[in-house]
């Protein structure tokens, strides 16, 4: 019986991916604990505090590897039972508050060894990855200006002369076989040169004509690349069984040019009460809103401004770092803010120009001789911004009037949100930003 003319096999490479796997499984987990823990993240003191400049660290249950888990001693099990039930038999309850006997309750001790986890480490920057990707300006409408542009890269073209940084592998690799298939020449290593000779000074993959083994094309005979030629991708060292499988003539870079592409601008004003009856917890949750929200239009967006706008009785436009850190005293007229917003609109955002926004924050403790004028104004900022967030802020569970006034407006880019716990940040983030304020 003649020799088979080729081999049928198949090899399992999963194996050799198991350590990627075990990686990529464990970065879900890392994942899906963010997630869990997202609403309580967002408003962590630690990160609104230092500015974002810090590592998270988030709890995660330990992860057992699935294995068989044999019982030699055949002892009873829990899940065999001993038969006689019916569907509806109560066989067990949970202990109040959810704990388990045995774990032990605020200021008493358990038995029971507690559930292993670890904390993970992950970067404000990822967490904000993970804020951020279901967040929008709603409403955005693009600007007819052509100077509403921002400057972009856009890979375009294929060379043979470039950065090594910008080579493309498999147009390289491809081109290598072409070449290599159009000149009759075999795979390196099986004994055949690219004339299709073989042994006695053809070792490799190029052509030596001193009879030295070598990879590309040698005018003296020596081995090694084609003279003065250090960007050989080939290592042709001495007759290796790489050289001469990728030369000068088969590189392939990516170039690019920088192209002008439309971006719709956009005006923010943040508006914070910083009035005497704005307590630590209101000022707090306020900033917390807010770090989120600069931190998301800077990264998704280029063409944004932010106006930091401070009110009492008296509304004025801040700094950044006076706006975050700037103390409360003084009574509350809304109305000012609100006036201040529409005067920056008329003198430095023209509609032709922008998509504007607004954003306020208060404990709703108004000037009651102040809602009417607040209401009114607020009115005419809605036919000037594509949305208007009104967020109160309430430790305690009691309306104001100047949310009773405001809930009376009737337009859909009026949303209006509570803020009772720190929780309602990433909610509030939600609301102002989502699916639902872009519908």
């Amino acid at each position: 019986m003649q020799d088979p003319l080729f081999v049928l096999s198949q090899d399992d490479w999963s194996l050799h991916r198991k350590g990627e796997r075990d990686q990529e499984r464990h970065s879900k987990k890392v994942k899906e604990a963010i997630k869990r823990n997202l609403t309580d993240l967002v408003s962590e003191e630690s990160i609104i505090t230092s500015q974002g400049e810090r590592i998270v660290k988030v709890p995660i249950h330990g992860l057992d590897e699935p294995r068989f888990r044999y019982d030699y001693g055949k002892e009873q099990h829990v899940g065999q039972g001993t038969g006689g039930t019916k569907k509806g038999d109560v066989v067990g309850r949970a202990s109040p508050g959810g704990q388990q006997p045995g774990q032990g309750q605020e200021g008493q001790p358990g038995d029971q060894p507690g559930a292993e986890y670890y904390e993970a480490e992950v970067t404000v920057d990822d967490l904000a990855e993970l804020i951020f990707e279901d967040l929008s300006l709603p409403r955005l409408k693009p600007k007819s200006e052509t100077d509403l542009s921002v400057e972009d890269i856009r890979f375009n073209d294929i060379r043979r002369k470039g950065m090594m940084g910008n080579i493309d592998k498999r147009r390289t690799l491809m081109e290598s076989l072409k070449r290599r298939s159009l000149a009759g020449g075999g795979y390196p290593g099986d004994g055949h040169s690219e004339d299709g000779h073989s042994g006695n000074g053809h070792s490799g993959g190029g052509y030596s004509r001193g009879g030295h083994s070598g990879g590309g094309y040698s005018g003296d005979g020596h081995s090694g690349g084609r003279s003065g030629d250090s960007s050989s991708l080939g290592n042709a060292a001495g007759g290796s069984a790489g050289a001469g499988l990728i030369r000068n003539e088969d590189m392939r870079f990516k170039t690019w040019e920088e192209v002008r592409k439309p971006q719709s601008s956009a005006v923010v004003f943040a508006m914070m009460d910083t009035s005497g009856s704005m307590g630590s917890f209101e000022k707090y949750i306020a900033r917390s809103f807010y770090f989120w929200m600069v931190r998301f239009l800077r990264t998704k967006y280029e063409q944004v401004d932010v106006c930091f706008l401070a009110h009492d009785t008296e509304a004025k436009q801040v700094a950044e770092e006076a706006f975050f850190s700037r103390g409360e005293s003084g009574g509350t007229r809304c109305s000012s803010v609100y006036q201040l917003a529409l005067e920056l609109l008329d003198r430095r955002y023209p509609a032709s120009l922008y998509n504007a926004y607004a954003f306020h924050f208060t404990d709703g403790d108004n000037m009651d001789s102040d809602n009417e004028l607040s209401t009114q104004l607020v009115k005419k900022l809605l036919e000037r911004t594509n949305l208007l967030g009104y967020g109160e802020i309430r430790r305690y569970m009691r309306t104001s009037r100047l949310w009773d006034a405001f809930s009376h407006i009737r337009h859909d880019a009026f949303t209006l949100a509570v803020l009772q716990e720190k929780g309602d940040v990433h909610a509030t983030l939600k609301r102002f930003f989502g699916e639902t304020a872009a519908g």
